[in-house]
């Protein structure tokens, strides 16, 4: 089949626009296609993690969302007679070289990815135009759309990520059923700028008021959301007006000094499609996961699916992997989406109950657990390319060291596999592991003690291997170990088995 581009990716939010930029920052070609004309006007997203500013500053813009985000400085649980259960800190830079909580508002963080795009060469975003069918095809796949007059046109590529979002037209067409974690709910949420009036001193508070549960949270400038769960006897007309949000707020968005920008009732769900993977289509985003908003680990899972994938397609085109590597794809990112569907919609459950009665017991199971309401660790990937080691710290995210001279890690590494060890462990190493690395171009060996002292003793082990998108392949404790860990990085074992063939 001939090729117009190696990758289609469906939908132009915040997901489908950063998978574009990571591909074009691999050198993959590819188009965007987005079916509203305009870039969405509100607020849907609100938080990113340290992980996803990560994947941001690798794509040279980080520095720039510092100058439209909020870091988060605490957190609240607040319970129906004012009592704060919970005060915690969020604030200060975390393992990934960034603050773990940041607040935003998406129309900035959307448009910035979006200059990214514009600004690469071998990728594009067309909007206003609506995907109809994406069908897998011998080679590749073919997708067909429709732009904004009518014109139907096709576009044949070896892979297409569907990022469309949770009604995600792509996944119903394939047929992609999902599963349900949690028990759905109605919530108003509401958006807009809070002038002359203090709101909450805290940066997030979740109140877990039986009467009617609740959210706050402070955004950049002097906009601020907050959420209200709908109950039985609420009209759904009144309850969006400016008087109702004054009421349910309880003054703290007087309809005088706060304007809104969108007043919309949504329904909060926990689901997880099925499969992620159709021959050469991929899901990405709540096409493939949708959370509860505890945690705010909607759009960060979104970013890590694109994250994760788009390497791997890049090592498949240029034969420096099989195309089995892409089935780590949907292997290695369900459970982790899974993982924080489930403790997102557990805590749901907890947090957000309406029954008097075991939000008294939640409370006093709080007041004598403090830490017991406290964001988990990140769970591991699901198996995948690190499945061949013992090592129980493969698969979990890496972290990121600030150097003395103030350079984050990657800004060292780019999208490479890197190799940090210590030298006498390096120098151990059989001469001819020692070539590969020095001729390969997708790795990156450190050895620097400066560089690489920070990683060492955070993952603790003299060496490690990490992958493009930051996850640990694997840390070893002598040079055999490591020797084999090396073996398993793709274009390692690629080139390897090329010298192999060729005696």
């Amino acid at each position: 089949m001939s090729i117009d581009v190696d990758v289609v990716v469906i939908g132009g939010g915040p997901v489908g626009s950063t998978a574009l930029a990571l591909c074009g920052r691999a050198g993959l070609t590819a188009i965007g296609f987005e079916k509203d004309s305009d870039l969405w006007p509100t607020a849907r997203a609100v938080h990113f993690d340290g992980e996803t500013m990560r994947t941001l500053q690798g794509l040279g813009i980080a520095s720039r969302f510092q100058e439209v985000v909020i870091p988060m400085k605490d957190v609240e649980i607040v319970n129906e007679a004012g009592e704060v259960l919970v005060h915690a800190p969020t604030g200060g830079i975390g393992e990934q070289a960034w603050n773990d909580h940041i607040s935003f508002h998406q129309p900035d963080i959307e448009h910035l990815i979006r200059e990214v795009v514009s600004d690469t060469p071998g990728i594009e975003l067309r909007c206003g135009v609506r995907v109809t069918s994406v069908v897998n095809v011998e080679g590749g796949v073919e997708v067909t759309s429709v732009d904004a007059r009518g014109i139907e046109s096709t576009t044949r590529a070896r892979w297409a990520i569907a990022a469309d979002g949770g009604r995600s037209e792509i996944r119903h067409a394939l047929g992609i059923s999902t599963d349900k974690y949690g028990a759905d709910a109605q919530w108003l949420v509401v958006d807009g700028q809070l002038v002359d009036a203090p709101g909450y001193d805290a940066d997030m508070v979740q109140f877990g008021r039986h009467t009617r549960p609740a959210l706050w949270l402070r955004l950049p400038g002097d906009r601020v959301r907050m959420e209200f769960m709908l109950m039985p006897d609420d009209d759904p007309e009144e309850i969006v007006t400016p008087a109702a949000v004054e009421r349910l707020s309880r003054g703290v968005l007087p309809a005088d000094k706060f304007t809104p920008d969108r007043q919309a009732i949504y329904t909060f769900r926990g689901r997880i499609s099925q499969r992620w993977r159709s021959g050469d289509i991929f899901l990405a985003g709540d096409a493939a996961h949708q959370a509860p908003p505890l945690f705010g680990q909607g759009l960060c899972a979104g970013i890590r699916d694109a994250a994760n994938l788009v390497w791997k397609l890049d090592l498949v085109r240029r034969g420096i992997a099989d195309s089995s590597l892409l089935d780590t794809y949907e292997n290695e990112r369900k459970p982790h989406a899974t993982a924080w569907v489930e403790t997102a919609a557990n805590q749901a459950v907890i947090i957000q109950t309406t029954d008097p009665d075991v939000a008294r017991g939640r409370d006093e199971y709080i007041r004598a657990n403090p830490g017991a309401t406290a964001v988990p660790p990140p769970p591991a990937l699901g198996p995948g390319l690190h499945s061949g080691s013992t090592d129980p710290r493969a698969g979990h995210l890496g972290p990121q060291p600030i150097l003395a001279d103030g350079t984050r890690l990657d800004d060292m590494v780019g999208a490479h596999f890197l190799v940090a060890a210590n030298r006498s462990v390096y120098e151990a190493l059989p001469r001819a592991t020692k070539v590969a690395l020095d001729e390969d171009d997708d790795t990156v060996t450190l050895l620097d003690p400066a560089k690489v002292d920070q990683l060492l003793t955070r993952v603790g082990a003299p060496a490690v291997v990490l992958r493009p998108d930051h996850y640990i392949l694997g840390t070893a404790d002598s040079a055999t170990a490591l020797d084999r860990l090396i073996g398993t990085i793709p274009s390692i074992a690629h080139a390897t088995q090329l010298t192999s063939e060729s005696r």
